[in-house]
């Protein structure tokens, strides 16, 4: 990230909400300093998120560009419990980990930790979760605070960290998998000989390599 992007990165307010129409506030940022993108694009920063990014860029303030939406109070999601079916999709999409649950058991949120970002709302498939408005007539930075944009965005940090981890862990296991049935391939193959033995074998040893790939090697 060049230094500007690191300095408009630092400026808004890491809702991860991808309203401005990248993948997160820093994929905002760099695009903004290549010029690649308005500095009217944030919802959550609203008027006063405008301004900062004008005076880091020397731009003129300009709107809130309609295509994005309307500045507005900060919300906060609310899981219903009685409709809940604990499918963890919304886990998935929840940027700062505010949402606690597991497969088929209950899910909350965990609000000092959510954002309003909105984005747990379509990943449910049972529509069982609702934005509540968390700051009344305060909107954008009036709604939120640079303590809270630093806290959001340790933990957007450390999700994108965890998410790493667990992607290598998967991929050794299939790995040693892959492994395993390699070393007992005349065991699973049933007797198998010729090109039906090496297609199997094919089929695991493809598997062994995208696996080390994931791993990086």
């Amino acid at each position: 990230m060049s230094p500007e992007a690191a300095r408009l990165h630092a400026a808004l307010p890491q809702t991860q909400c991808t309203r401005c129409g990248y993948p997160d506030c820093a994929g905002y940022a760099e695009a903004i300093a290549a010029g690649a993108a308005g500095i009217n694009r944030c919802p959550p920063g609203g008027a006063e998120g405008i301004g900062r990014l004008a005076g880091i860029t020397r731009r003129p303030p300009v709107p809130l560009d309609p295509e994005v939406g309307p500045e507005g109070p900060r919300r906060m999601a609310v899981i219903d419990e009685n409709w809940c079916i604990g499918c963890t999709l919304c886990l998935d999409a929840c940027p700062t980990d505010a949402i606690l649950g597991g497969n088929k058991r209950m899910h909350t949120v965990i609000e000092a930790h959510c954002t309003g970002c909105e984005l747990c709302v379509p990943a449910c498939p049972v529509d069982c979760i609702s934005l509540e408005d968390a700051s009344g007539e305060r909107t954008g930075w009036d709604a939120w605070s640079q303590a809270q944009a630093a806290a959001a965005l340790t933990r957007y940090e450390a999700r994108k960290q965890r998410l790493v981890r667990e992607e290598a862990d998967h991929a050794e296991r299939m790995e040693q998998r892959a492994r395993a049935k390699l070393a007992d391939l005349p065991a699973l193959t049933h007797g198998a000989e010729g090109a039906e033995l090496a297609r199997k074998k094919a089929v695991i040893e493809a598997a062994l390599a995208r696996a080390r790939a994931k791993r990086g090697g």
